[in-house]
């Protein structure tokens, strides 16, 4: 296995590098692509992700790798990386040099049905592969009202250019219920989560959402355990951890973003001021874990704002504490306040995601905890999969 191995590291060396730098092609290549009918369409509830934005034109949302990785796809003409399409067939390029064929992600059957009140069920619940559902409830944050939006964040603005085209706002609980219910009966063979994320509110209304919706994913599913992660601000009030644990909810996400404590003062002001500051969050999340238990909490950090000692430092002490800390590949987004930076080269984050799987593993979190809390595309996702063998294409070599 140690060559196939070796092959999966150096595809997971190219999705670092894709989700860096992005990938050049013609807007309109997808116009030979049954984009919306047989392949999974783009839905963009939450962030751009792009390096430019392209309101009314659909991109797919991913694609997999010949072993079975699934790539992310960033829009960004700059990059030497690129889309090309050749006799019906789709390839990843670099440099022009075609490095393998695309196989693009096969749209969910719930994608076509409609919730009670008429909403497309594809704008309630994306589907994120592996069984994983978000549910984005909020597609704007209510930060910017007070000019304190994370500087890397653009939600406003995604919801400027594309709340409207897409159809994307407010989710009921009840359009939430329906919604994830026909996406378990579809994918009801293998594991399963729910993800629910959305901008900044006031800390009252989003325990009193997050508990109904709880309640109408449980009516729907017929699950009392739906494996749910309810993603927050860090609350002042400790007291509400336990209703989201009383809830259902399996898991709990409060992202900290950044781990440089003045860093996160100038990079975060509103979760700074608003929640009590960069030491109540590592209380918020230290509770959480009492609450929720080791391995059931999960804390994101944004990575290449912050110097990578700074992050690995974060990482192990959340680790320490019993929490999954995460870290994403910064993308200065189209419309946040760091757009035009430049994050990290690919070499940096490859080092970065082996040494924080490293930290994970030595403090006993197994994959089934990492799933329950971040899904299973994700890089580390990938390292824990590659390296306990438990890839599909592992049992295909095999056989």
């Amino acid at each position: 296995m140690g060559d196939l191995k070796e092959i999966l590291y150096r595809e997971l060396e190219l999705k670092i590098s894709i989700n860096d730098e992005g990938i050049s092609f013609d807007p309109l290549i997808f116009r030979h692509l049954d984009l919306g009918g047989r392949y999974q369409e783009e839905v963009i509830c939450l962030f751009e992700m792009a390096y430019e934005t392209h309101a009314g034109i659909k991109f797919p949302s991913c694609f997999r790798s010949p072993h079975g990785l699934i790539f992310n796809l960033r829009w960004d003409r700059r990059s030497s990386y690129s889309l090309i399409h050749e006799q019906g067939t789709y390839y990843l390029a670099h440099h022009g040099e075609k490095l393998f064929p695309v196989d693009f992600l096969q749209r969910p059957n719930y994608y076509n049905l409609k919730t009670s009140d008429g909403s497309s069920m594809s704008t309630i619940a994306q589907y994120i592969q592996e069984g994983s559902v978000l549910i984005s409830y909020s597609n704007e944050c209510a930060l910017k009202e007070k000019g304190q939006d994370c500087k890397f964040c653009n939600i406003n603005a995604t919801k400027d250019t594309y709340g409207e085209s897409e159809g994307i706002g407010w989710k009921t609980p009840k359009q939430v219920g329906e919604a994830v219910a026909a996406a378990y009966r579809e994918y009801s063979g293998g594991p399963r989560r729910v993800n629910l994320t959305g901008g900044f509110v006031a800390e009252r209304r989003e325990v009193e959402y997050y508990l109904d919706v709880a309640d109408a994913i449980r009516e729907h599913t017929g699950l009392e355990d739906f494996n749910g992660t309810a993603a927050i601000g860090a609350p002042l009030d400790l007291d509400v951890i336990e209703k989201y644990k009383e809830a259902g909810y399996r898991t709990i996400a409060s992202n900290i973003e950044i781990w440089d404590r003045n860093i996160f003062k100038a990079i975060c002001p509103g979760k700074d001021q608003q929640c009590g500051g960069w030491d109540h969050w590592l209380k918020v999340l230290e509770h959480e874990v009492d609450v929720f238990g080791h391995g059931r909490v999960r804390s994101n950090i944004v990575a290449g704002i912050e110097p990578k000692d700074s992050t690995l430092e974060g990482i192990e002490y959340l680790a320490s504490k019993g929490v999954i800390g995460l870290a994403t590949v910064w993308n200065p987004n189209p419309g946040s306040a760091l757009e035009g930076h430049r994050a990290p080269e690919p070499s940096w984050y490859f080092d970065l995601f082996r040494k924080i799987s490293a930290i994970h593993r030595k403090y006993g979190f197994t994959y089934e905890q990492l799933y329950d809390c971040s899904g299973g595309t994700g890089i580390l996702s990938d390292i824990y999969r590659i390296e306990d063998e438990t890839l599909p294409v592992f049992n295909a070599k095999v056989a």
